[in-house]
């Protein structure tokens, strides 16, 4: 993850960076930052729609900002109380509602009079309630092309959370970064703190053995080897606002959904139309279910049944005509095909293209066969099987964009501006997201 620092010394512009990586047994994927006092390297599940970050400090949480000491109970304006407490100007802001007495050892959990929070799981939504921290957090900083010295924020805002909150989570991850639309997510802070732009953008990597790459504060440059700048390449669309909180059990914000929606009019399939309900494209005004929104807690894409069964059968009908053939095929994919008879293009195997048709006819994101299938193989098996998956009868939202059909694209989420830009597949500008190069400058 890159910040970009308005006023460095070092550059003109100056950005905050980190690596993402994926995670082989989830397939989601972590982001790193130095987090604590002192500073620790930290991995956190990389979560685009949730509101606040928050990690795990029942028993793993080290931190000298939390070493409490039995005279420093109830003692205000110690150093090392950092709690933020239920009267707090912040607390207030958030509208939690609660808060929370310590009858056990003081610690980072545990604190009285503490303002307290519901954190949640992105992939369980199980919630826990715990209380909010202030903490010390720091992020490389680079020109777009490599990173250089580090830039401290002392008091950034997470939640405290339990261990078992940590359930399907990718492993080694200690928490969850939230990158959400909230006031007080991981972009909205740091732009606060630096007096900068509130934009984003993330580059998944495709493997487990290779690293993806954020950045914060910037519109760019972000430059990929060999030195090509991706933000010239982006196409935009704009961010849709969903009026009602998205999947979170316990809500506790009377505040519109935190996650990135984006306005898919159609889509086609090799060029051609997929006859697709309209009324399910859109957001319903009066519940918040439909549209289409984009997720990095989602491995593959999820589509509603009704528009799963069309795509489904246009994308098999499609591979017919390019002599390819369904195959038996391999939970939890519905459509495979035998991996001999498809032939491999530096965008991933040939199959038919999907594109997803925003708000004008000729705005669209292409979809190429690395983003639109998975390689599957074990013992007597090998199969590409095209990565969507059935999200049933009556799910929440209808089109989910999962975290495959994003991998090697580079996303910009412009908070300011309200629009998402996207580039489509980086392999056909023959460089991909794990291109950044990661060692250090010598500024």
């Amino acid at each position: 993850m890159y910040l970009w620092l308005p006023g460095s010394r070092f550059f003109t512009k100056s950005i905050s960076n980190s690596y993402i990586r994926k995670d082989n047994s989830t397939n989601l994927y972590s982001l790193s930052l130095y987090l604590k006092t002192p500073l620790q390297v930290t991995n956190l599940h990389l979560d685009l729609g949730a509101s606040l970050t928050w990690a795990d400090c029942t028993r793993r949480y080290k931190s000298s900002s939390y070493q409490w000491r039995s005279q420093d109970f109830r003692r205000e304006g110690s150093k090392y109380k950092k709690h933020l407490l239920y009267n707090d100007t912040l607390c207030i802001a958030l509208e939690t509602g609660i808060y929370g007495n310590c009858y056990k050892k003081p610690g980072p959990g545990c604190s009285n009079d503490s303002c307290n929070y519901f954190p949640e799981n992105s992939v369980t939504h199980e919630p826990y309630v715990k209380v909010l921290l202030s903490e010390e957090l720091a992020l490389p900083t680079t020109d777009g092309q490599n990173p250089c010295k580090l830039e401290l924020i002392k008091d950034f805002v997470l939640s405290c959370a339990n261990t078992k909150l940590l359930r399907g989570l990718p492993k080694g991850v200690t928490g969850v970064a939230a990158l959400g639309r909230f006031n007080y997510s991981l972009p909205f802070q740091l732009s606060r703190a630096f007096s900068s732009l509130a934009i984003f953008a993330v580059c998944l990597p495709s493997s487990t053995n290779s690293n993806g790459v954020a950045f914060f504060n910037t519109a760019g440059p972000y430059y990929l080897q060999p030195r090509i700048d991706v933000s010239k390449s982006l196409i935009y669309t704009p961010m849709l606002l969903n009026p009602y909180v998205g999947t979170v059990i316990l809500s506790y914000r009377y505040s519109s959904n935190d996650e990135y929606f984006i306005g898919v009019s159609s889509m086609k399939i090799n060029g051609k139309s997929v006859p697709l309900n309209q009324t399910l494209l859109k957001i319903n005004k009066e519940n918040g279910y439909g549209g289409t929104k984009i997720s990095t807690s989602t491995p593959h894409t999820v589509l509603w049944t009704e528009m799963f069964k069309v795509v489904t059968e246009k994308f098999v009908a499609e591979a017919k005509a390019m002599n390819l053939t369904v195959t038996t095929p391999v939970k939890p994919f519905d459509v495979c095909f035998p991996a001999k008879l498809i032939a491999t293009t530096r965008v991933g195997p040939a199959v038919p293209t999907i594109d997803l048709v925003l708000h004008k006819q000729d705005v669209f994101w292409r979809i190429f066969g690395s983003n639109s299938m998975v390689r599957v193989k074990a013992q007597n098996v090998d199969v590409w099987c095209l990565g969507f998956v059935d999200g049933g009868l009556e799910p929440r939202t209808s089109i989910v964009i999962g975290g495959h059909q994003i991998e090697d694209n580079l996303l910009q989420f412009d908070l300011a501006k309200k629009r998402v830009g996207f580039s489509s597949s980086l392999l056909f500008r023959s460089t991909n997201c794990a291109n950044f190069n990661f060692s250090s400058s010598k500024n």
